[in-house]
């Protein structure tokens, strides 16, 4: 896999300049980031949370840049507070799974081996803090309360996970579209967002390589579930549910 390695853009700890040790909570990016109560941040309590911001670093991704690649050293974990990442496997023969889309409020990177076990990519400009392993670990380790809200995410992706493992095993083409569909839109309003119309960010091969489906499979499906009245195509990257009903209903949930 090729590997784009232009730097992400850096942010600075704060506007004012002064450690963040010395910024007063009310003053912190994080009192207006949006992903914040989403995020692994969210139980973090307004006197620590200048300590808490201290630990990151604020990164600017663009487009097809990787925020880290399979086989790297698990360095850094990162909260990502806008945009769309792409969790992706290489396989022998050069092909590649695609194994997740994440989004704002989504947390990443942290692992149990020596090397990361996936690469994840920006499909949009993606921001993200992110915080060295050793340290965001040992800030867990005193801190209860972060480490709680860590095994809350964790459990939400293993369900996830097995919802994934559903979808690919038993499936149809037009339920696995159907069922994207809908998660997308049941996330973005979980996130205060409207749900409707559904943005999809990933192109459709993309969505192919996650849903197990060619990319033909997939232009093939959206255009069946346009014909029957469950979406309407208003571009590429934008779907609007005309029925939710409808798609429900064929995805069997």
């Amino acid at each position: 896999m090729s590997v784009l390695r232009t730097p992400p853009v850096a942010g600075t700890a704060d506007p004012s300049g002064l450690p963040a040790s010395r910024v007063a909570a009310g003053a912190l990016p994080c009192n207006t980031c949006a992903a914040r109560q989403f995020s692994i941040c969210a139980p973090v309590s307004d006197a620590d949370l200048p300590h808490f911001f201290a630990m990151s670093v604020k990164l600017r991704f663009e487009p097809r840049r990787y925020l880290f690649d399979e086989g790297d050293a698990p360095r850094y974990v990162f909260s990502i507070a806008s945009g769309t990442v792409c969790l992706s496997k290489a396989l022998s023969d050069g092909r590649r799974q695609i194994t997740g889309f994440l989004f704002e409020g989504d947390f990443i990177g942290l692992a149990h081996g020596e090397t990361c076990a996936y690469t994840a990519e920006a499909l949009t400009p993606v921001e993200v803090c992110r915080f060295p392993r050793d340290r965001f670990e040992r800030y867990m380790t005193e801190h209860p309360h972060v480490e709680r809200r860590l095994l809350q995410i964790a459990s939400t992706e293993l369900a996830a996970a097995q919802d994934q493992m559903l979808l690919l095993g038993r499936k149809t083409a037009t339920e696995r579209v159907a069922s994207f569909l809908i998660r997308l839109s049941d996330r973005a309003v979980a996130h205060g967002r409207s749900g409707n119309p559904v943005c999809l960010p990933m192109t459709r091969a993309e969505i192919g390589d996650y849903l197990g489906l060619t990319l033909e499979t997939v232009s093939r499906t959206m255009t069946q579930l346009r014909k029957r009245g469950a979406i309407d195509l208003d571009n590429t990257s934008v779907v609007r549910l005309t029925s939710e009903e409808t798609l429900r209903r064929l995805a069997g949930v």
